[in-house]
């Protein structure tokens, strides 16, 4: 078989150990001849890089070479694929994506509303950059793109890249849903085969079949209104996560048929959303003090004894997050045509919606890149309410593109998440201070 040679853009990530161990994992069906972590932040990265030797060492003797750089000269050049996970404005800046909507009285959350709103003009020219510079060093490479915000990253992407069929953008969410849903049946996600519609963060489960082709939704739906349902996947064990589940109950009651992505909380109970959050402790300060804190203590303590013996890395649990990624790369790699969900532009696939937008359907991959499926008509609420955040979507991009300060004021007064001019024009000034490191002069 092949040997592939893997880049990871954000190799200083977080999620970066557990996506390496299943890369580790996943030997026989995505054998790996080299490694590339790339990230601009050198000391994250360093400690990412010395657990990635240990644990090839330990585990995966075969892996040749395993790089480190902040270069993309050297990060991108003769790859088969870029894992691309950036963070633009890190955690810093995140806390203020929450906590400046939160003192307007709005959601304060990093993809959803405001914060996804200066998130994504962050992001756009960190991706568009990125794959700019594995287009020029790897023309063939599969660049597998799940920078958030993944709506507004795929909006600006396509219309920089448009008809690159190796740039996918994709989303791990529905997939820990799925995850979730499979731990009431006792079984594996991968038994089950989705039908999904949507925006990213903004889309519903129509119906999610079994082996036997039977559609357990109607089931889980009535399971889920009488008992709720938890999340299964161990990094979202935190509080929040937990509270997040805890309102697929809600949704599914109030809009029965269908399930929910858990990111429309924000969109269909806004205020209830901001009168539970401390507008001083958000979910990125929980990631600072939890997540990021244990991820840095165990990396350090695995770097001095230099082994991965008695850490969580040393078995072969690990996140929905780097299963998918790598599970897409297999697809893609061998040909597999499984269905994934996948933002995609819709081009007819859902019938009464716009065909340029960027849609969240499934695909079936393989050697070619995505097959759309067809999802026909959907109903008018949910029509309703994926064109206005569509239109939000569009108009944040092109407020980028234009550098227009209109075009942004529009982009946020139309959002549901905020709809007031006036909060909205103090929410906008407040965050172009915020993010002038980032943004500069773009609505000057």
């Amino acid at each position: 078989m092949k040997r592939y040679s893997i880049a990871i853009a954000g190799g200083g990530s977080t999620y970066t150990p557990a996506l390496l161990k299943t890369i580790s994992d996943s030997r026989d069906c995505l054998p790996l001849r080299r490694l590339v972590l790339y990230d601009i932040d050198r000391d994250r990265q360093e400690l990412v890089h010395g657990f990635a030797r240990i644990l090839f060492r330990e585990q995966y003797p075969e892996v040749e070479d395993i790089v480190a750089t902040t270069d993309p000269e050297i990060a991108f050049a003769d790859v088969d694929f870029v894992l691309m996970q950036l963070r633009s404005g890190g955690f810093r800046m995140r806390e203020l994506d929450e906590k400046i909507p939160l003192r307007h009285g709005l959601v304060g959350q990093e993809t959803c509303g405001a914060g996804g709103f200066a998130y994504g003009l962050r992001s756009i020219p960190d991706v568009i950059e990125v794959v700019k510079a594995v287009r020029r060093l790897s023309p063939d490479a599969w660049i597998l793109n799940y920078s958030n915000p993944a709506a507004i990253v795929a909006e600006a992407t396509g219309r920089v890249f448009p008809g690159d069929r190796r740039l996918i953008n994709i989303c791990d969410m529905p997939i820990g849903i799925l995850e979730s849903v499979a731990a009431v049946f006792n079984s594996h996600r991968r038994e089950f085969e989705p039908r999904y519609f949507g925006l990213n963060h903004f889309g519903w489960f129509t119906h999610i079949y079994d082996r036997a082709g039977n559609d357990i939704l109607p089931g889980l739906l009535a399971h889920i209104a009488e008992n709720g349902i938890t999340p299964a996947d161990p990094g979202m064990a935190e509080k929040s996560w937990l509270e997040t589940y805890s309102n697929l109950r809600r949704m599914v009651r109030d809009f029965p048929g269908m399930l929910p992505n858990t990111y429309m909380q924000y969109y269909l109970y806004p205020q209830k959303m901001v009168k539970k959050s401390d507008p001083n402790y958000t979910r990125a300060n929980e990631v600072m003090d939890g997540r990021e804190k244990r991820f840095f203590e165990e990396l350090r303590l695995i770097n001095d004894r230099q082994t991965v013996a008695g850490s969580e890395y040393a078995s072969s649990k690990h996140g929905v997050h780097g299963d998918y990624i790598i599970e897409l790369a297999n697809a893609l790699a061998n040909n597999t045509q499984e269905i994934f969900l996948i933002i995609t532009r819709n081009n007819g696939a859902i019938r009464n919606f716009p065909a340029e937008a960027m849609v969240e359907i499934p695909c079936r991959v393989g050697k070619n890149g995505v097959e759309p499926l067809v999802v026909g008509e959907i109903p008018p609420f949910h029509k309703g309410l994926m064109e206005g955040q569509y239109a939000y979507e569009k108009l944040t991009v092109d407020a980028y593109f234009e550098q227009s300060y209109d075009k942004a004021l529009q982009a946020l007064t139309l959002n549901r998440t905020v709809t007031n001019a006036d909060v909205a024009r103090a929410l906008l000034d407040d965050l172009i201070a915020a993010n002038y490191d980032y943004w500069g002069k773009l609505f000057r």
